[in-house]
């Protein structure tokens, strides 16, 4: 029978792959638990990446992981209910690079800082959240997003400065002078011991500067503010409401924000 995802057939395979994608049994739970310790270990590989790179079994590890992402992309295509939303997926397109640069790492390795963002994968797992919520972190569900959006950019730009200023240097001293720069740009402390060369350098430590302290004060905002819940106003449309409001702040309609029963 043909389903009305886009004219693919509803296979018992593509039915088997959502629910271990999306559901919410323990199998499905156990399925999403083992991908994101995978996704820790391919994020680790990348992290230790400058470390390595020198090493015969380098290589060998950088294509086996490109195979990995390869087939649980073909994975997450079947069970995605449309290949137009497949392909609309910000991770389809950044696993799509990372891919790129693990299969032709001699040509690309100047792109080779996009890898550190699969952590937003490991983030998007239905199992993360579950995990909060278990570990009594519910409430804090934007502070921990707001600290992997920063952690992430500060290897991203890490990773960046390293591939277009510091490869050639020692890989160990590389890594650290990109990593301090980084930080140091981000945070607007400017020691000035570790600059970038050229306009090229003065608009990466630009970019670094405006972006990286937008991202802490999202992370400081997230961790004073009071806790909400984002529940839409069916009058006005308001998403952000106190977890235990009766009526909408911005037009005084009543609210009947669901919660656990607790």
């Amino acid at each position: 029978m043909a389903s009305e995802t886009d004219g693919r057939s509803s296979t018992p395979l593509r039915q088997r792959l959502a629910r271990l994608y999306y559901g919410r049994d323990t199998a499905a739970i156990r399925f999403q638990f083992a991908l994101m310790v995978i996704d820790l270990a391919i994020i680790g590989f990348f992290l230790a990446g400058p470390y390595l790179r020198d090493r015969p079994s380098y290589l060998i590890l950088d294509y086996a992981i490109a195979a990995w992402i390869a087939v649980e992309m073909l994975a997450q295509w079947g069970a995605s209910r449309t290949t137009r939303g497949f392909l609309t997926r910000p991770m389809t397109w950044v696993d799509l690079f990372v891919l790129g640069t693990l299969l032709f790492p001699q040509w690309l390795f100047n792109f080779a800082f996009l890898r550190v963002a699969r952590i937003w994968a490991v983030a998007q797992r239905p199992v993360f959240r579950l995990m909060l919520n278990r570990l009594g972190l519910k409430e804090q569900g934007d502070v921990v997003t707001a600290f992997i959006n920063l952690f992430v950019f500060l290897f991203l730009v890490t990773g960046f400065v390293y591939s277009f200023f510091f490869y050639r240097e020692d890989a160990g001293t590389g890594f650290i002078d990109a990593l301090y720069f980084t930080v140091a740009t981000v945070t607007t402390t400017g020691f000035g011991d570790i600059t970038l060369p050229g306009t090229f350098g003065k608009l990466t430590s630009i970019v670094t500067m405006i972006i990286g302290i937008s991202l802490f004060v999202r992370l400081a905002q997230a961790i004073v503010r009071p806790y909400k819940v984002t529940f839409p106003c069916p009058e006005c449309g308001l998403q952000r409401h106190d977890a235990d409001a009766v009526h909408c702040k911005a037009c005084g309609h009543t609210l009947n924000i669901p919660d656990d029963g607790m």
